[in-house]
C-alpha cells in the first residue's frame, strides 16, 4: 500500500509489480463479484461502453444486499465509491467507501461504481477511476418479464428473467481482451454471450525491424558493402547509440495493446541483451529466414527488409508493423487498427508530397513515395499526395504478396537494393494503405497522436507533458541529426521518460536486464 497524488488529492493505492490496465480492471471486476457471491446476490456482467470500466448488473430487487456487500468490501480495504447515476454534479466525487455515510446516500442511485487505486512499484504508473467497477440496477418489469436496463450499454436494453445465466470469456466485456489466448471467465446473460458486428475475433500479430547500430560486426558488414574502409573507432559514433527503445516499444505493447498474439522481430542476426524469449509469442527472425532472394543480402535497407515481411513464417494475416521508436500510449482496442470485417486503417499525414517527377528537393521520403504515387496513377488513375502518420501500420500478408506480384520489377528492385535508393518503393509505410483502399480493403482511421523530434529545444517539456497527460494513442519519437554532446544531452531527457511511462517491464525482458 502507498500514498499516491491524483487530481492534486492524495489516495491510498494498492502496489502490483506487474500492473497493467486489464490485470487492474479484472481485479476489480472480481473483488466486486466475489463479494457479491458471498453475500448471495445474484449478478451478472454487462457489455459496457468503456472497454476500461467493467460493469456488473444487478436486479433492484437485489439492490439493498448488493450494497450491503459492496459497503462490506469498502470496510475491508481501502477503496472509494462514487454514484453513477443518476449523474452527480460532480462526476466521479469520490468518497472513502469504509464511510457508512458514504453508503447511506447511495441507497437510491441507479448506478454505483467503486474504485480501486493500483500502482506500480514506482509509483510512476496509477491506474484509478477509469477502471474502477460500475454496478448498475435494472429494474424489473414482470409483465414483460426482463430487466430492464437503466442505461444504455453495447448489447440490449433487456434481459430475460427466464434465461439461465452463462459463463463467458473476457472479450465479451472488453475488447482489450484477447479472443485468442485463454483469459478470465465471467459470469453474465446469454444475451452478453453474442457477436456483434464489429467484433474482432482473428489474431493480430505484430512485426517490428530493428537493428543494433552499435554493433561492430553489423557496422563491418556494411561498410564492406558500401566500399568503404572499416574503422574500430566507429562502434562509438554517435550516429549508433542504443536507447533501447524496443524494450520500451514492448513495455508500451504488453500494457496497451494485449490483444496482440505473437510478436517477431526482424533483424540481421542480432539480439538484444535484455531480450527474453520464453514466453512463448515473441520471435527472432533473421533476414535470411524472409528474403525469396539471399543474394540481395546482405541489406541495410529498411524499404527492401519491409518489402520481404509477409514471408515471416506463421505470421498472422493481419498485422502491425512498428519502427522501434513508436510507441502505444494508452489502452487501444484493435478496432483502432482493423475493422471486424479484415480492413485495414491508414493514418494520413498532413503533410503533402509535392506534384511532379523526382528533383534533387525531395527528400528520400518524397522521393519514395512519388515512386509509389507512380505505380498508383499507372494502376488506379489516382494521384496521391499525402503520406502516413508516424503510428503503427496496419497490414495483411495476402495484400503485401498481391502488390508484389502486381508490381513484380519495382518490388524486386526494393529487395535487391542494399541501401536507401530514390528508386525505392515505400510499400509498408504508403503504398500497401492507397492500394488497399483503392481497391476495397482499408479505410482512413484517426487517432490521437503524438510526434516528438528529439532535436527540439523544449524536448523535455514536450516530454513532461507527455507524461502527466498521457493523452497520445500512439507516440514516436523520432531521431534526427544531432552532434554528440546533443545526443548525450536528449538521452539524459529520454531515457527517465521512458522508465516512467512505461515502468513495469514487460514478460520479454531478462531478469536483471531492464
Amino acid at each position: 500500500m502507498r500514498e499516491v497524488l491524483v487530481d492534486g488529492g492524495r489516495r491510498s493505492a494498492h502496489v502490483h509489480p506487474g500492473l497493467t490496465p486489464l490485470l487492474a480492471r479484472q481485479l476489480n471486476v472480481t473483488a466486486v463479484t466475489a463479494a457479491l457471491e458471498a453475500h448471495g446476490v445474484d449478478y451478472f456482467l454487462v457489455r459496457g461502453m468503456d472497454d476500461r470500466t467493467p460493469v456488473v448488473g444487478v436486479s433492484e430487487d437485489d439492490r439493498t444486499a448488493a450494497l450491503g456487500a459492496l459497503e462490506k468490501l469498502g470496510a475491508a480495504g481501502p477503496c472509494y465509491v462514487s454514484q453513477v447515476l443518476p449523474k452527480p454534479p460532480i462526476v466521479n466525487s469520490l468518497r472513502d467507501a469504509a464511510d457508512p455515510s458514504a453508503w447511506a446516500d447511495l441507497q437510491a442511485a441507479r448506478a454505483v461504481k467503486v474504485t480501486w487505486f493500483r500502482s506500480d512499484p514506482t509509483g510512476k504508473l496509477i491506474l484509478g477511476v477509469a477502471y474502477g467497477c460500475e454496478i448498475e440496477f435494472w429494474r424489473p418489469d414482470r409483465n414483460a418479464g426482463v430487466l430492464r436496463a437503466p442505461r444504455r450499454n453495447r448489447m440490449m436494453f433487456a434481459v430475460s428473467t427466464a434465461g439461465l445465466p452463462v459463463e463467458a470469456g473476457e472479450h465479451r466485456f472488453t475488447r482489450l481482451a484477447s479472443t485468442v489466448k485463454p483469459g478470465p471467465r465471467f459470469r453474465t446473460r446469454p444475451e452478453f454471450d453474442l457477436s456483434l458486428p464489429d467484433d474482432i475475433d482473428f489474431p493480430i500479430d505484430v512485426v517490428y525491424t530493428w537493428v543494433d547500430g552499435a554493433d561492430p560486426e553489423w557496422q563491418r558488414r556494411r561498410a564492406e558493402q558500401k566500399g568503404e574502409a572499416f574503422h574500430a573507432e566507429a562502434a562509438s559514433d554517435s550516429r549508433y547509440i542504443n536507447r533501447d527503445e524496443l524494450k520500451y516499444s514492448l513495455r508500451s505493447l504488453h500494457l496497451n495493446a494485449p490483444w496482440v498474439r505473437n510478436i517477431y522481430i526482424v533483424t540481421d542476426r542480432q539480439r538484444p541483451a535484455w531480450l527474453d524469449l520464453s514466453a512463448g509469442n515473441i520471435f527472432l527472425v533473421n533476414h535470411e529466414d524472409i528474403f525469396k532472394d539471399p543474394t540481395a543480402l546482405p541489406t541495410f535497407n529498411s524499404c527492401a527488409i519491409e518489402s520481404q515481411l509477409h514471408n515471416i513464417e506463421g505470421l498472422a494475416e493481419h498485422f502491425l508493423y512498428l519502427n522501434d521508436d513508436m510507441f502505444f500510449g494508452r489502452p487501444l482496442a484493435p478496432q483502432t487498427f482493423f475493422l471486424a470485417n479484415g480492413n485495414t486503417k491508414f493514418f494520413l499525414s498532413q503533410n503533402r508530397i509535392p506534384i511532379g517527377p523526382i528533383t534533387s528537393l525531395d527528400s528520400p521520403v518524397d522521393a519514395m513515395i512519388k515512386n509509389n504515387r507512380r505505380l498508383i496513377e499507372e494502376r488506379f488513375g489516382r494521384t496521391l499526395t499525402q503520406g502516413s502518420q508516424h503510428v503503427p501500420y496496419p497490414l495483411r500478408r495476402s495484400i503485401l504478396a498481391e502488390i508484389e506480384r502486381e508490381f513484380p520489377a519495382e518490388y524486386a528492385a526494393t529487395m535487391r537494393s542494399r541501401f536507401r535508393s530514390p528508386t525505392d518503393l515505400t510499400i509498408t509505410y504508403s503504398l500497401h494503405h492507397y492500394y488497399a483502399f483503392l481497391t476495397g480493403r482499408a479505410l482512413p482511421g484517426r487517432v490521437n497522436y503524438g510526434y516528438v523530434q528529439l532535436a527540439v529545444p523544449d524536448l523535455a517539456a514536450r516530454l513532461k507533458r507527455a507524461e502527466a497527460r498521457r493523452d497520445w494513442d500512439t507516440f514516436c519519437i523520432n531521431d534526427a541529426f544531432s552532434t554528440y554532446a546533443e545526443l548525450q544531452q536528449q538521452m539524459a531527457i529520454l531515457e527517465p521518460f521512458l522508465e516512467a511511462y512505461f515502468p513495469v517491464p514487460s514478460p520479454y525482458e531478462s531478469a536483471g536486464q531492464s
